[in-house]
């Protein structure tokens, strides 16, 4: 068996990163859970298994790992975002426009303002 080094951390973690380009959710899945397992602080890997989760279809797993990084990181707009997409289609709309409008305060980008829905000014 090869020697696990942090290294071989990075790698897994970068190949987790292509493996979600290239639509295999799942291995990139595999991949992360022994990156987070090795480190479980990791928040960038945690935010990409969240994602990878959510293009996987598995939404409860991808929520709380939406949530823990929210948790650690109560202001990272895309986690907020992500977030609300999940909810969004787990059917809890509610649940989502209140992530959808932190994500466009914490970051005005147009498509978290469209998707905050926030009512027109006059």
């Amino acid at each position: 068996m090869p020697e696990i080094t942090p290294e071989t951390h990075v790698i897994d973690y970068r190949a987790a990163e292509r493996l979600l380009e290239a639509k295999d959710p799942q291995g990139a899945v595999k991949l992360l859970d022994n990156v987070i397992a090795a480190h479980p602080e990791n928040t960038a890997a945690r935010l990409l298994r969240a994602r990878a989760f959510y293009h996987a279809a598995q939404l409860r797993p991808a929520e709380l790992e939406f949530e823990l990084v929210l948790e650690r990181e109560p202001d990272n707009a895309f986690a907020h975002f992500a977030l609300a997409r999940t909810l969004e289609r787990a059917a809890r709309p509610e649940q989502a426009r209140r992530h959808f409008r932190l994500a466009a305060a914490l970051d005005p980008r147009p498509e978290y303002l469209e998707a905050a829905r926030f009512p027109d000014e006059e």
